[in-house]
């Protein structure tokens, strides 16, 4: 059975008083509720106007919550800056609005949350809607699944005219509630991320030091670890493309050609136009952009290209086997070059925050040039921890790398993987394996995309990061 949500009262100082208590203080209580609630409107509150700009001024920000604290139950708010060194616990609400409702007005009476935290929710991207709930997971309440059969009856959705001409699972598809003024119609579905993920080196960065370079079509960014390039599920303004496209004063935001993990560093390519956007992702699909990747490592690896096959499942740890399964997905780099260079001293480690992970062998490291062939999420770091040679303050597969060579047949798709009796059986050792290993890493990992290249309409396009975090010298930085 899930968990229930935390009360109000163990909420509100990780709403409302984050400026004004140190982070120690803060209880930290589980506070995701997977249950589906439907609400119509009571006699109503007088509602706050919301403010949709984040950035606003914070004295302005802090006036107008007082003044609202003394029209309103709610306590002070001080909006969602500044930004937390920790995310707080997660929680997702699932609401159905009853009548015809403004989204703001219908959020904050639902989970008495002050309308300007939720016009921020919103700002932030922590908000989607659908015209149709959808079908409630196996675990649900009863109660969940009364309010989802009540509302997405045939006879109720017959009489919807914003749906007609929709099939129900068109009608289910989620979309970003983009304005706090949205007016929701009788039986749209609503989640709200009330814990957004956060990224607080997104403050601490001086951005235009990182861009690599300024064209017409597109910004070539060295990227920091610690951050998203094109923001998380529930938090679209704290991203290096927000950011970089303030720092570079340009009117209309920067857009994302392609990805790298958040705990890696290196080359990232933004767009100024939807139009480039579409030549690089067709570059990327006919494999013209070439990345190549250093990668520090626990061990050496010997040169020559490396196979594995990726389990097909969108969640990480991604699970790879050296032998092929069908319908996984082939994963190939090619190891160009490697190197014995002296493992990050303690300084440097501290400055970057970089989790040793509790790694025996400390005396060196490897650093590898890597030419990545096929680019899934995770490839490389998936790919030489299977081998035994995880990179530097990976946690969440270092972890996994040492749990199998003290056992090696923990890994089920390993080469000296146990006979199973059953897919049961199989499925077991599979879940134990996941929980090999680690969390994700919240901080820098050895891994930074070095150089990106690509020809287009006869020019070559060629550019390369500056030296990785391990080469710095520990006094050097790029915070403000």
């Amino acid at each position: 059975m899930p968990k229930p949500a935390a009360s109000v009262a163990s909420l509100l100082p990780q709403l409302w008083r984050r400026r004004f208590l140190p982070l120690a203080l803060f209880p930290r209580a589980l506070s995701s509720s997977p249950l589906l609630t439907a609400h119509s409107a009571p006699c109503r509150r007088s509602p706050l106007s919301p403010s949709t700009h984040l950035a606003a001024a914070a004295a302005a920000s802090t006036a107008a919550a007082v003044e609202a604290s003394t029209a309103t139950p709610y306590p002070v708010y001080d909006r969602l800056l500044p930004c937390p060194l920790q995310d707080d616990p997660p929680r997702i609400e699932h609401l159905v609005a009853r009548e015809y409702e403004v989204a703001v007005d219908f959020i904050s009476r639902s989970l008495d949350l002050p309308p300007l935290y939720v016009a921020d929710l919103i700002k932030f991207g922590a908000v989607y809607y659908a015209l149709v709930a959808p079908q409630p997971p196996p675990y649900a309440a009863p109660e969940h699944v009364r309010i989802f059969r009540e509302v997405t009856d045939p006879s109720v959705l017959r009489r919807r005219a914003s749906i007609k001409g929709k099939t129900v699972r068109e009608a289910q598809k989620t979309f970003r509630v983009t304005d706090p003024n949205q007016l929701l119609e009788a039986g749209t579905y609503l989640r709200v991320h009330v814990h957004p993920k956060r990224f607080p080196r997104c403050y601490e960065i001086d951005w235009k030091s990182r861009v690599i370079a300024v064209a017409d079509d597109y910004v070539v960014l060295d990227k920091p670890a610690a951050t998203s390039v094109g923001g998380a599920t529930d938090n679209i303004e704290e991203s290096c493309a927000v950011f970089t496209s303030r720092a570079l004063g340009l009117e209309t935001p920067l857009m994302t050609t392609h990805q790298i993990d958040n705990c890696s560093e290196g080359c990232v390519v933004l767009s100024k136009t939807k139009e480039f956007c579409s030549v690089f992702h067709g570059l990327i699909r006919e494999k013209q952009v070439k990345k190549v990747y250093l990668a520090l490592t626990t061990a050496p690896v010997s040169t020559g290209i490396i196979t594995h096959y990726m389990r097909p499942v969108n969640r990480a740890p991604r699970l790879v086997s050296e032998d092929h399964i069908a319908q996984w997905h082939l994963c190939q780099m090619e190891i160009l070059d490697c190197k014995k260079v002296p493992w990050p001293s303690s300084s440097i480690r501290k400055v970057h925050n970089v989790n040793d992970c509790g790694w025996s062998q400390q005396e060196a490291a490897y650093e590898c040039k890597i030419n990545l062939l096929t680019g899934k999420t995770h490839q490389i770091r998936a790919q030489l921890a299977a081998i035994g040679t995880p990179i530097i303050g990976d946690s969440a597969y270092m972890t996994a790398a040492m749990a199998a060579m003290a056992n090696p047949s923990i890994n089920p798709f390993g080469k000296e993987r146990l006979s199973y009796n059953s897919e049961e059986e199989k499925e077991a050792a599979v879940e134990a394996w996941i929980a090999a290993h680690g969390k994700e890493p919240k901080s820098v990992i050895g891994l930074q995309a070095s150089e990106i290249s690509w020809d287009h309409e006869g020019e070559h396009h060629s550019y390369k990061a500056r030296v990785p975090w391990w080469q710095q010298d520990s006094v050097e930085s790029d915070l403000v």
